[in-house]
């Protein structure tokens, strides 16, 4: 398999191929950017914006240089897409922004990413804010192993079978949701998942940041005194991994010894290996096994 290797900071000469920028901008509060973003908006050639009016604002208020800006979102990127590579190509360093926090995170950067890599760009980049992770790490949950999963369907039975996917998940999940789609998100979270722990959070590092924490129903009952605003990061609690190996188990916990041996053996195990797996789902020694039966 062929390696494509990057070294981003390599100094370019002229005439040189330019390259992509994936810039953070603000999630919320504009002093969520960073001091590198600001200056490799200020340096880069072409800015692609998935709205150019709202990156025009922030521009402004940092002071940024008026310069071309391309617009790059869902309904354009067939088209813009290929001819940002070509300004890129010809020397150009494009820096593309999303309206808020990391681009490429359920947006079409992430296509933007596959086209330059594709074309031998070197794919920068400027890391800054970010919600999911920002609702992540005050949401109380477990932060070790988790999953994000953006925005769910828009059609329940392929909410369904999205959310019966992750029901073994054992990390943290979380999920994108607008405020007129989150009760009935909510609802079939606890109809496949169960009443877990989850943290609703929205309106991240604004002057009205807030979070509401605890099972599913608590969460609903609660919206239903609050009325949803704005869109929420949703923050679930995953399976833990004694419930998952209680239910790859349950399968033998009525069966006898000698059943349970007798079931791996009809699967065309050898007596000798049925009892040493049967020893290994009930977690004792082959011995304790042997012991067991012999006594029988």
């Amino acid at each position: 398999m062929r390696i494509s290797l990057q070294r981003s900071f390599e100094p370019q000469g002229e005439g040189s191929t330019g390259s992509l920028y994936l810039v953070a901008t603000p999630i919320g509060n504009l002093e969520d950017m960073t001091y590198r973003a600001v200056r490799v908006l200020k340096e880069c050639d072409i800015i692609a914006a998935e709205d150019t009016r709202q990156s025009r604002k922030l521009l402004t208020h940092f002071e940024i240089p008026s310069k071309p800006l391309f617009s790059y979102h869902e309904h354009n990127k067939a088209a813009s897409g290929p001819e940002i590579i070509r300004y890129i190509i010809e020397g150009k360093n494009v820096a593309l922004v999303s309206d808020a926090g990391l681009p490429a995170i359920s947006d079409p950067g992430a296509d933007l990413v596959a086209l330059a890599i594709e074309a031998g760009i070197s794919v920068i980049p400027v890391p800054g804010a970010n919600a999911a992770l920002s609702a992540l790490i005050a949401s109380g949950l477990p932060t070790e192993r988790f999953t994000f999963i953006g925005f769910l369907p828009r059609e329940r039975k392929d909410i369904v079978a999205q959310l019966n996917a992750l029901q073994s998940a054992q990390g943290t999940l979380i999920f994108y949701e607008s405020p007129h789609r989150i009760k009935k998100t909510l609802e079939l979270l606890k109809e496949v998942l169960g009443d877990r722990k989850i943290a609703l959070a929205r309106e991240l590092t604004k002057r009205y940041e807030e979070f509401a924490r605890g099972s599913v129903e608590a969460c609903l009952s609660w919206l239903e005194e609050h009325p949803p605003l704005g869109e929420y990061c949703v923050v679930v609690e995953g399976r833990n991994a004694e419930e998952e190996r209680m239910e790859l188990n349950a399968w033998w916990q009525e069966l006898s010894l000698e059943d349970h041996v007798g079931r791996y053996m009809q699967e065309g195990l050898n007596r000798k290996d049925a009892m040493k797996k049967t020893a290994a789902d009930r977690g004792v020694s082959k011995r304790d096994i042997y012991n067991a039966l012999l006594g029988d």
